[in-house]
């Protein structure tokens, strides 16, 4: 139940946060400084991290889209 919670705390994160998140995780698992069982639960996390950070920058580049096509069908043939 705590693996849900963590996972939903994760959603809330903006990508700047999420990717402090990750390298703190990282920087533990590189210097020992976790018991194996907690290493794979920090790696665990830190896979849930990864993908949502990917999610974050699809939406990103989505939109980033939909913001080039408006800005293309204002400027019309004669503006490109």
């Amino acid at each position: 139940m705590a693996k849900q919670a963590n996972h939903k705390d994760i959603k809330t994160l903006n990508f700047e946060q999420a990717i402090t998140e990750l390298t703190t995780i990282v920087e533990k698992i590189e210097q020992g400084e976790v018991p194996l069982q907690d290493s794979l639960d920090q790696y665990e996390k830190g896979m849930i991290l990864i993908k949502h950070c990917r999610t974050l920058l699809h939406d990103a580049e989505a939109r980033i889209e939909v913001i080039s096509k408006q800005d293309d069908e204002e400027a019309g043939p004669d503006d490109v």
